[in-house]
């Protein structure tokens, strides 16, 4: 007699979801091989096994405004989604991060008793800390990716634990810099830069004029430079080949990948990176780098007014300080970043203390996540 599965519903709204909800599932599946995910995720949830209804692109929006340009058909799917979830009901549902996007749809599931966790933790230490409310009446329980996380769910009475981050376990915490170059034919003494422009359609549309304006003027001023801008879909690479045509930089030593950004970022000097998950694949690489972001003005304001720190790259918010320089919205020019990356690179003791703070950090946030993440889910999983 075949055996019973156990249906897990699962929920990540962009490409950091993807990759922490594949290994995840791996974890779990590892655990409990009569586990079925089904819901939204995106190709490495769907290499892992996930029955998809829904892409996972239409989640991925930034800003209020963008929200609202999309809102109608977000909160539809969502709707779909929660009747669906009722009419098929999950044995567990697990949220990964897209808080606004999950946390309601946590709600409505846990109000009709099934049980709900929140993996990645919202940025209520950051801003929007009413949040804990909401939290509390729609998650069963909390897995926080950084240590300074716990605390504020055990107070609010939260159940909670703190796994790591996965891309500690799966980083090294010495990049082999000389081989990567040699793998991708650089020498070792060419200057390269990785530019990062985001995961989103959006991100790149408001950073890529902004990225190939910088790279003129860094190769101004180094005219052996070269830059590695790894993208993440066909739409993103199609966003920045317009951008280059826009800014008749089609003949700039800018080399575009798909995807490979964490080999970009190993053999480069320096690194220009959209504020996101990508800051801190860049601190565990031990690389210098500047930190920047672009969104729409409206959503710019309203989100600095409700912020709580003066930092917004995780690498920051994790040190408690500017530990890198970060250049937001109407600083975000050209002129300016350039500066800030080159002032960076050039300073080998400022190079080599990063190096430093971040191999602390990096040991400090590997805890074989994705096995303490699945322990943790296991006991609301029922018996076979």
């Amino acid at each position: 007699m075949p055996q019973k599965k156990i249906t897990v519903g699962i929920v990540a709204g962009e490409a950091s979801g993807d990759l922490l909800g594949s290994h995840l599932m791996t974890a779990l599946k590892a655990a409990r091989p009569d586990l079925k995910f089904v819901g939204i995720g995106g190709p490495r949830m769907k290499s892992a096994g996930m029955e998809v209804l829904f892409p996972m692109e239409k989640l991925a929006v930034l800003g209020y405004v963008d929200v609202l340009r999309h809102y109608l058909e977000i909160v539809g799917i969502r709707r779909k989604l929660r009747a669906y979830f009722l009419a098929n009901r999950p044995d567990l549902f697990i949220a990964v991060d897209a808080p606004d996007f999950n946390l309601g749809l946590e709600l409505a599931l846990k109000q009709q008793g099934i049980p709900t966790i929140h993996y990645v933790s919202p940025s209520i230490w950051a801003w929007r800390g009413e949040r804990i409310h909401k939290i509390k009446r729609a998650v069963t329980h909390m897995l926080a990716l950084f240590p300074h996380e716990s605390k504020i769910y055990q107070q609010a009475g939260v159940p909670v634990d703190y796994v790591g981050h996965p891309l500690a376990d799966m980083l090294p915490e010495q990049p082999k810099r000389a081989e990567m170059r040699e793998s991708m034919r650089i020498p070792l003494k060419a200057r390269v830069f990785a530019f990062l422009p985001g995961s989103r359609q959006s991100e790149v549309k408001y950073l890529a004029h902004t990225y190939i304006e910088t790279a003129k003027l860094i190769l101004q001023r180094l005219p052996d430079a070269r830059f590695l801008v790894p993208l993440v879909s066909r739409e993103t690479r199609g966003i920045f080949e317009q951008a280059l045509y826009d800014c008749d930089a089609q003949e700039l030593p800018i080399t575009m990948l798909f995807g490979h950004a964490q080999d970009a970022m190993i053999v480069a000097d320096g690194v220009l990176v959209a504020s996101g998950t990508a800051t801190l694949e860049a601190a565990l690489l031990k690389r210098p780098m500047v930190i920047t972001y672009r969104m729409p003005a409206l959503s710019w304001w309203l989100m600095k007014r409700k912020r709580y720190q003066p930092y917004a790259g995780l690498p920051n918010i994790l040190c408690e300080r500017f530990v890198v320089p970060e250049l937001m919205q109407e600083d975000a020019t050209p002129e300016n970043l350039t500066q800030a990356l080159l002032n960076l690179v050039n300073d080998k003791n400022a190079v080599a203390q990063l190096e430093q703070t971040f191999t602390e950090l990096h040991l400090s946030l590997r805890q074989n996540t994705a096995q303490k993440a699945a322990a943790a889910i296991l006991p609301y999983l029922p018996t076979t």
